[in-house]
């Protein structure tokens, strides 16, 4: 779950805009974690899912859309971010104060 929500996210772990770089994650990091998840898939979950799969491709219905996920996405990225907010005003209390103070 944790792959698809990386997957999804606008937010990348390297920024895209970085040379050379901000595409590396989408590159090497993505493909060798979907790879990870189907080999720990057991086999008859993974057959299970391909049967699904063309049984929808041979009906050509409507792409399914989970409102579902893409909350929980999301609220997962709101979480880090409240969480790295906590962090970083615990580790500097007076920072802020005299960053933000009029002169």
């Amino acid at each position: 779950m944790i792959v698809i929500a990386y997957a999804l996210s606008p937010i990348d772990l390297i920024p895209d805009f970085i040379p050379v770089l901000g595409y590396l994650d989408d590159v090497i990091l993505l493909p060798l974690a979907i790879w990870l998840v189907i080999k720990l898939m057991p086999d008859h979950v993974l057959d299970e899912c391909r049967q699904q799969a063309l049984e929808w491709e041979s009906t050509q219905q409507h792409r399914p859309v989970s409102r579902g996920a893409a909350l929980v996405v999301i609220l997962l990225w709101l979480a880090l971010l409240i969480g790295a907010w906590k962090l970083y005003t615990r580790s500097a209390p007076g920072r802020l104060s005299r960053t933000w103070a009029p002169e």
